[in-house]
């Protein structure tokens, strides 16, 4: 496999971009293939078995577009499909919550984590097996937060609105006096300037898309993939459905990086 190959990026919407940009910004010489299943969002209600078949679908579209490796930059599709296509994929697979959940760990000083995601990131139980993997004792309180993701794609990234909901589901956390926050959905980073300001300046957040990349990095180099010091990298975003809308908000994401949005239908 050629390390000059894209790394795929998939998840099951816009939010996934948050990880593309971590991969574009700390490994800049990589070219990368982003997939956003627009069709079929969200993947947080749906059944285990129902994201495990999208997300092999997506997996198989990146593979026969030539990437050598694919990061889920998806929680629900790495809670129900990582071990599944691990098992089925010749290519290095890296998800999201393994690297969130070391970094919480890690950055953990009174032994007592929080994490927020979307429902079904959060029924899965996902974070909490990672987490008590590496420290079994530890404090875990869990949240799902199923309306910030519409706020955030509605750009109300900083408004009032979004600071009372942002308030009303991370009180729980406050008053449990977590000490680390896991932002368990790839659209939370987004808002963390104003999680931070309501949890105050003594918890640490855990942005999973930075500890992605960085897992990503590690793991290309590891595989001898890791593209060359001068290669010349290429983007492309592709969307299973409605690429306009699809490239106002990937824009407002990334900025100039997308220029255009491709649109393959899967299933």
């Amino acid at each position: 496999m050629s390390n000059s190959a894209p790394v795929g990026v998939f998840d099951s919407g816009i939010g996934g971009l948050t990880v593309a940009q971590e991969v574009i910004r700390q490994l800049p010489h990589e070219s990368v293939i982003y997939f956003g299943d627009t069709a079929r969002v969200p993947y947080g209600p749906k059944s285990p078995d129902t994201v495990r078949r999208y997300s092999r679908e997506i997996a198989s579209f990146l593979n026969e577009q030539g990437v050598k490796s694919i990061v889920i930059a998806c929680n629900t599709a790495t809670a129900h499909a990582l071990t599944a296509l691990r098992q089925e994929m010749d290519m290095p697979i890296i998800g999201v919550v393994e690297p969130g959940a070391r970094a919480a760990v890690a950055a953990s000083k009174r032994g007592h984590i929080g994490v927020i995601g979307t429902a079904g990131t959060i029924k899965s139980g996902a974070y909490e097996r990672a987490i008590r993997a590496l420290e079994p004792d530890i404090m875990i309180t869990v949240r799902a937060c199923p309306l910030l993701v519409p706020l955030v794609e509605e750009g109300w990234t900083e408004h009032e609105a979004t600071r009372l909901v942002a308030k009303e589901y991370l009180q729980p956390m406050i008053d449990a006096e977590i000490d680390t926050l896991v932002l368990g959905c790839t659209h939370y980073p987004l808002l963390k300037a104003l999680i931070a300001d309501v949890l105050g300046p003594d918890v640490r957040l855990i942005d999973s898309a930075e500890e992605t990349a960085a897992e990503t990095a590690r793991t290309l180099a590891t595989a001898n993939l890791a593209a060359e010091s001068d290669a010349d990298p290429t983007y492309r975003f592709i969307a299973s459905d409605d690429p306009l809308q699809f490239l106002q908000l990937g824009q407002r994401f990334l900025g100039g990086t997308m220029e255009g949005v491709e649109i393959r239908t899967l299933g």
